[in-house]
């Protein structure tokens, strides 16, 4: 059998493992697909030519290793990305309305948006806020706060994006006790804490500590979601910043990378084994025209 003949038969078998494995989805994916003009769209395409062994070192399946084809073997066919307004604007009471009304009207997911105070660590009655309290979020400075975002909303039932860095550790405990008050274990929840303070020293700004204290922050809280909170992806290493600071797309990518890199380094001298935790990193990245 030639190089050819067998990638080609590899091919038959990965798409009926595919249909195996997707087959229990709701809604399943679809066994015929095609574009808007109607024309038929194959699952998945191979390079010609390329040999067999060749391909499954420099691409290999979708969902196989070294996964240059994607992470998932049906990427979004299988399963859309979750839809979600980043949302948040003065009281927690306020925006747990807007909350509701987003659910009910078929968002799949919440994106929590936090005014500046609450994202640099201030109470909202701190002098130094004047002005600036609920203003391009919601602020939160208690455990109660937070209680009363989510109140009558089923965590267990949805997932929440949470963009906050410095102080990540101390909202995400909020949300999880905020949980745990309304049934919900650990376990259960679903969702992303940005994280990502290496990036707010490159490009945004809302930093409350030193570089090293900082990552060690991270690094913490990536175990603890590791340990604690399996579903929970504990870091968005986030290079849409970046770009919006003035960077190129170069290196918007190249500093998105090098931030990732750290924060594996940083995970490992914590003591994680990084097959535990390197599944629950996301990455945000900007989008353009140009490359």
């Amino acid at each position: 059998m030639d190089s050819e003949h067998s990638l080609h038969q590899k091919l038959v078998e990965w798409k009926k493992k595919i249909r195996q494995e997707t087959s229990a989805q709701s809604p399943p994916q679809q066994e015929e697909i095609a574009n808007t003009s109607g024309i038929p769209v194959d699952i998945l395409y191979l390079p010609q030519p390329m040999a067999e062994d060749e391909y499954f070192r420099k691409q290999g399946f979708p969902g196989e290793y070294p996964f240059t084809r994607g992470i998932h073997p049906s990427m979004y066919r299988g399963r859309l990305w979750t839809m979600r307004q980043y949302a948040g604007y003065g009281s927690a009471k306020e925006s747990n309305k807007y909350y509701k009304y987003l659910l009910s009207e078929g968002q799949m997911g919440l994106s929590v948006a936090f005014d500046l105070p609450t994202q640099l660590g201030y109470d909202s009655d701190d002098p130094i806020t004047l002005g600036e309290v609920g203003k391009v979020g919601v602020a939160i400075d208690t455990r109660k706060d937070m209680e009363i975002l989510f109140d009558g909303i089923h965590l267990d039932q949805v997932s929440t994006s949470m963009t906050i860095n410095a102080p990540a550790a101390m909202l995400l405990a909020f949300y999880v006790v905020a949980a745990e008050e309304s049934g919900t274990k650990s376990s259960q929840l679903r969702g992303t804490v940005q994280n990502d303070i290496l990036k707010e020293y490159i490009a945004r700004g809302t930093y409350i500590f030193s570089p090293k204290p900082s990552l060690r922050l991270t690094a913490d809280l990536i175990r603890f979601c590791s340990l604690e909170i399996p579903q929970w992806n504990s870091i968005s290493v986030s290079g849409y910043h970046i770009r919006e600071a003035g960077s190129t797309a170069v290196q918007e990518v190249a500093f998105t990378l090098a931030d990732g890199i750290e924060y594996v380094k940083a995970a490992q001298k914590a003591g994680l084994d990084v097959d535990r935790f390197a599944g629950r990193i996301s990455f945000f990245f900007s989008s353009h025209n140009d490359p």
